[in-house]
């Protein structure tokens, strides 16, 4: 099992910036790929950022290019998205998650935070 937890959601106005931590533990030798995730209420879970332990390539939702960027600490078993020039429609719970192999797609990720909060005030 690997357990995920994720760190510094929170308020904040339109054009500002926070960063997300995910912490892993556990079997973390078993996945290859961490990513972010988001729900905003009456949404479906959408992709947000992943990044790949071993090449650190990453991938990158259309809406947030440019603004956020994800990044890993192999040594901390940590993972960060840093978010600039945040929207209102960026407010959503965040989820941190964790696979064998980078994509996008919400099915290939075995593993999940309990989510922190993003609300940006306009």
């Amino acid at each position: 099992q690997v357990q995920l937890a994720e760190s510094g959601g929170g308020l904040v106005q339109a054009g500002g910036s926070l960063r997300l931590s995910c912490a892993a533990s556990g079997r973390t030798f078993s996945t290859n790929s961490m990513a972010w995730f988001r729900q905003a209420p009456g949404n479906e879970r959408e992709f947000v950022a992943a990044i790949s332990w071993i090449a650190g390539n990453t991938l990158y939702a259309d809406s947030v290019k440019g603004r956020f960027t994800i990044s890993g600490d192999n040594a901390k078993n940590t993972v960060y998205l840093q978010m600039n020039s945040l929207k209102p429609e960026d407010t959503s719970v965040y989820y941190c998650a964790a696979g064998p192999r980078l994509q996008r797609l919400r099915s290939g990720y075995n593993y999940w935070g309990q989510g922190t909060q993003v609300t940006v005030s306009s």
